[in-house]
């Protein structure tokens, strides 16, 4: 058996698209909605605990 002279070169001939761009849009949509996501946690979290210092302590 006999080797093609492609195989000996590995990664560095070309490189192959193996997702469709439908798959890297959705991809790319949910990456996009979880950092919005995160962000709006941090902001909710931030304000909240300046309420809460804001507050008197009651006793």
């Amino acid at each position: 058996m006999t080797r093609s002279q492609i195989a000996g070169l590995g990664f560095g001939l070309r490189s192959v698209r193996v997702a469709s761009s439908k798959l890297s849009n959705a991809v790319a949509a949910s990456l996009a909605v979880a950092s919005l996501s995160l962000c709006l946690i941090v902001a909710v979290t931030l304000l909240t605990i300046k309420v809460a210092t804001a507050m008197p302590v009651a006793g």
